[in-house]
């Protein structure tokens, strides 16, 4: 059913600060979780157990001062954080957190925005955000930061591959590229992380490559690259930088969720938002375990592990499962 504009807008207005908040707590809860697997203490001083550290993270970025190197190139180099940070906000506008509501006269969509090929488009404003991170590096005009900014590109393109292949026999499953249609047909038969299991490996493995996520963070490695493709930032134009990617890290594990386990779907009460919340945390905080347990991958390894092992697992279970929905 269809809703009006209006309903859209006031929806776009509260997902969009709800991530926003979501994203600056993920980062305290990062750093609580790492501390707490390494066993060493957390941010504790900024309010009571240190729960105001983003708010005080914000104050300092803000505050900080925004130079800029003398030979950049003014509009790119001030747009392509701020291009970052939009496309990775723009992609949570179709993921469904709830199957739809009715109140008063009027029908509510469980996703701000509910369209047919939503998988497509989350693939494609992925891709568009490459041009923030290499734009940002090349307008610097800083070997540095176009040497960071041509890895971070080459990693991003590469496992982008994988990540679309992965959810293939998602699709073919589903016979849907709408993202509430997948969750329904999954709420009509089983959960696609059991019949999908080496999709869901896939495309979890390239999903923590494709947000520049340990162990694959050589693109912004601080010993390699002296800072990666944002060396050149400061202040808030890099905290968009660091925003764009903590949000990307929310949409694919909320994508991981509606893809192969269930979306909003729970085994007791019907309240849809709420378990996919639940699920939501689970999925980060594995990006977070990944942090704390795994050494950084070179970058003859991380290209080699990319090509060379989840392409050829992807495409061959994307065939598999063709093959068997054919027989069938």
């Amino acid at each position: 059913m269809s809703e009006p504009w209006w309903i859209g807008l006031i929806k776009a207005f509260v997902i969009i600060n709800v991530l926003l908040i979501s994203m600056a707590f993920t980062t305290l809860v990062e750093r609580k979780l790492l501390a707490r697997m390494q066993r060493r203490f957390g941010p504790n001083r900024a309010g009571p157990r240190g729960v105001l550290q983003p708010f005080a993270d914000l104050i300092k970025m803000v505050r900080k001062e925004a130079f800029a190197p003398v030979a950049a190139i003014d509009v790119l180099y001030i747009a392509a954080p701020a291009f970052s940070a939009f496309t990775a906000l723009s992609a949570f506008s179709v993921i469904p957190f709830g199957e739809g509501w009715k109140i008063y006269h009027w029908h509510v969509n469980g996703a701000v925005a509910d369209v047919p090929i939503s998988l497509i488009l989350i693939f494609a404003l992925g891709s568009l955000g490459i041009y923030g991170f290499i734009v940002g590096g090349w307008a610097s005009e800083s070997k540095y930061s176009l040497l960071g900014s041509m890895r971070t590109c080459a990693q991003m393109v590469s496992y982008e591959v994988s990540l679309a292949l992965a959810v293939l026999g998602v699709v073919l499953m589903a016979h849907s590229l709408s993202l509430v249609q997948i969750v329904n047909r999954q709420i009509d038969t089983w959960w696609y992380a059991g019949p999908q299991i080496v999709g869901l490996l896939t495309f979890f493995i390239a999903g923590v490559a494709e947000t520049n996520r340990p162990p694959f963070d050589l693109p912004e490695a601080d010993t390699e690259l002296v800072g990666g493709y944002h060396t050149e930032y400061s202040g808030m134009r890099w905290g968009l930088f660091q925003m764009a990617e903590y949000v990307n890290v929310i949409v694919l594990s909320a994508l991981a969720v509606t893809l192969f386990f269930g979306g909003w779907e729970g085994p007791w009460a019907p309240l849809g938002p709420l378990w996919f919340l639940i699920k939501l945390a689970l999925a980060v905080c594995v990006f977070i375990w990944l942090r704390a347990t795994l050494p950084r991958l070179r970058y003859d390894q991380l290209m080699r592990f990319g090509w060379k092992v989840l392409l050829p697992v992807a495409t061959l279970n994307a065939l598999v499962t063709a093959l068997v929905i054919a027989a069938t």
